[in-house]
């Protein structure tokens, strides 16, 4: 780099070595110096007498000298030239003056150079390490001795991957080849020591390996900086939790509660925090809050539980361990779960030891499962809603290395506090709904016994996979004149409130066939006691039937048409007037028409719930009701059965009351 030239000056002033270097420097070749003065060569006139002063001292003094001196080029121009002068002396003791010279800009550019790199390495806060090709450490500054721990004299002569912090955490070895092989570097490279923010004393760090080459391209070396980045790797790592505890919470409201299924409330839950938030999750709730009994917070003694659901990440026998869905278990007052739902508080084990499973696990067997399984961080979490406690979530971690955090223990209370509102309304809604139930089957009539010239057979289906109970009703009410009422209606609506209001109609509707009234006269009856009911519309088909008389009387009142079977016939729909429903209009009139009922003649009364669906027509559904009638004709019992099992869709949000008559034979 710094093209130093060699001149070697006999005892008399004559050139007797010249170097291609000085060539390059002063313009001469080696043919035109040697041989001659250096004065005549190099020197202009007026710096003759120094210069031959400095050779005097040089030659005789045996010093040496040192220094700018401006010197002639072969072009006639004078250049700055650093020089470095000492004597030289042979076998035979003949004297000789080296010179040693290179451009001053030159010298001075690299100075500067050299001095700005020294003061970059130096207070640079990046810590900064040179490695020979050996890669054994030749320098490092002063911020990687801070960052070590250890002076420079402690790390010259050491390899790298022994003196860099994240030695253990880094192939470093691997990383410094590869770079001395292909000369590529490796820039920016994330470490991290340990793992921030679990409590241990870990921190990040971005590393940089870079080949170092001389000028001649020969490989000398590799360089490796690095700078501490762990608070920035906490920010970076704390605002990805803050989002995923957000996505989190987003999924949660989206997707728990999408039912009010209890079992399916639960288990939105459990797939909400698996694996996101827990590697095992169960969800229990209080037998007693089941019960609709009252569950406060501070109680002592021991609580029974029923579990809802259990989710595991992975396959794993930890899952095992956990209450089967579905049973029931006792847990006495020292266990974990039984002191969070008592108290009303999360119970938080950073770490699980040996003694802190046979308190977590339903019994010895199942604490051996969870030690064998890892599990080594527990949460148990109340299910609270409306100041009761429903319950607990209970979260196991044991393949995620990490143990729960007290931000953990935030997202999962509100994650808790969220489902448990949803659990609460579920408890609540199968509460009202069991009642519901129980009332509308109480409010129904007994199977009846067959009417005279009539063979009746009935149903009732409630809604949905789940029992749903609703509004519609059917009735056979013998009267004293030997004729048959014929009743099925529906009032809008399920739970207790429309139950209720069945059962007032139903009463009326009994009440009103006793006096002998028209059909018409006892809808039109119906009708104002229903718009006494407030926000309460109804559907009723009333039939008044004489076999003896081998006719019917039936009026309409927004209800689906009775069908109809007769021998020799194909089954049809009964041509009448609708009507409006009970209690739409302030004045409805109804019809009363006349229907022929011969012996074998079937007459099928039935709510919308047998024929609509959502996706279907009602003209493609009726047609499927009209073809089922056609088929061979099975007792009336048989019949029931068949119409609703192939035409009530389980997912349906309505339920069926069906009622089939037959005319019997004259005797």
């Amino acid at each position: 780099m710094l093209g130093v030239a060699a001149v070697v000056v006999a005892a008399d002033g004559r050139i007797t070595l010249w170097s291609p270097q000085a060539q390059t420097l002063f313009g001469w070749t080696a043919e035109e110096a040697l041989g001659r003065y250096a004065v005549d060569v190099l020197v202009a006139e007026e710096h003759v007498g120094l210069v031959l002063e400095l050779f005097a001292q040089v030659m005789e003094g045996g010093g040496s000298w040192a220094g700018v001196f401006p010197v002639r080029h072969k072009d006639g121009s004078v250049r700055q030239v650093e020089f470095r002068n000492m004597r030289l002396s042979d076998q035979e003791g003949r004297r000789y003056a080296l010179g040693l010279a290179a451009d001053e800009t030159v010298v001075r550019g690299i100075e500067r150079n050299l001095a700005l790199s020294a003061q970059l390495v130096a207070q640079a806060p990046t810590g900064v390490a040179v490695a020979d090709a050996d890669l054994r450490l030749v320098l490092v500054n002063p911020a990687l001795e801070r960052i070590t721990g250890r002076t420079a004299q402690g790390c010259l002569g050491r390899s790298v991957e022994e003196i860099l912090p994240f030695g253990a955490h880094e192939d470093i070895d691997t990383a410094i080849r590869q770079v001395l092989r292909t000369g590529s570097p490796l820039l920016g490279r994330s470490v991290v020591e340990g793992t921030p923010g679990s409590g241990d004393s870990g921190r990040a760090w971005r590393v940089s390996y870079f080949r170092l080459d001389d000028s001649g391209g020969r490989v000398i070396g590799v360089a490796v900086t690095l700078v501490d980045v762990t608070e920035q790797f906490l920010a970076d790592r704390q605002r990805a939790q803050a989002r995923r505890r957000l996505a989190l919470i987003a999924r949660a409201s989206a997707r728990i509660g999408t039912t009010l299924g209890l079992e399916q409330t639960a288990r939105e839950l459990a797939d909400i925090v698996v694996p996101d938030l827990a590697d095992i999750a169960a969800v229990d709730v209080l037998d007693a809050a089941l019960g609709a009994r009252t569950t406060t917070i501070g109680a002592t003694g021991p609580a029974v539980f029923r579990a809802l659901a259990v989710k595991a990440a992975y396959a794993t026998s930890a899952a095992d361990a956990a209450d089967p869905v579905g049973e029931i278990t006792r847990y006495e007052a020292d266990r974990l779960v039984t002191r969070c739902v008592t108290t009303g508080r999360t119970v938080h084990l950073v770490h699980v030891g040996p003694d802190d499973l046979p308190r977590i696990a339903r019994n010895e067997s199942a604490a051996a499962v969870l030690a064998r399984a890892g599990v080594h961080s527990y949460l148990a979490v109340p299910l609270t809603a409306r100041g009761e406690v429903l319950g607990a979530l209970d979260l196991k971690r044991a393949r995620n290395p990490l143990p729960f955090s007290d931000d953990d223990v935030l997202l999962a209370e509100e994650l808790a506090s969220r489902a448990a509102v949803c659990i609460d309304n579920a408890r609540w809604y199968q509460t009202q709904l069991q009642a519901a139930t129980t009332l509308q089957r109480h409010l129904l009539p007994r199977t009846p016994s067959d009417p005279p010239g009539l063979k009746v057979a009935c149903r009732y289906q409630p809604a949905g996979t789940a029992g749903h109970a609703g509004g519609d009703w059917f009735d056979v009410i013998l009267l004293d004149d030997g004729t048959t009422a014929l009743v099925v209606g529906d009032v809008m609506g399920s739970g207790i409130t429309a139950a209720a209001t069945m059962g007032q109609l139903r009463t009326a509707a009994r009440t009103l066939a006793r006096l002998g009234l028209d059909p018409a006269e006892i809808l039109r009856h119906l009708d104002q006691l229903t718009t006494e009911l407030d926000d309460t519309i109804a559907t009723c088909v009333y039939a008044l039937c004489d076999p003896q008389a081998q006719e019917c009387h039936i009026a309409l009142a927004g209800h689906p048409p009775p069908a109809v079977t007769r021998p020799g016939h194909s089954p049809a729909l009964l041509d009448l007037p609708t009507g409006a429903p009970l209690g739409a209009a302030e004045f409805v009139p109804f019809t009363t028409t006349r229907v022929e009922l011969r012996p074998g003649t079937r007459l099928f009364l039935y709510t919308d719930g047998l024929v609509e669906t959502r996706n279907d027509p009602i003209d493609a559904r009726i047609n499927d009701l009209l073809h089922h009638l056609a088929g061979p004709q099975l007792p009336l019992e048989a019949t029931c059965d068949q119409l609703l099992s192939t035409l009530h869709d389980p997912g349906s949000d309505d339920d069926i009351a069906l009622l089939v008559a037959e005319v019997s034979p004259r005797a």
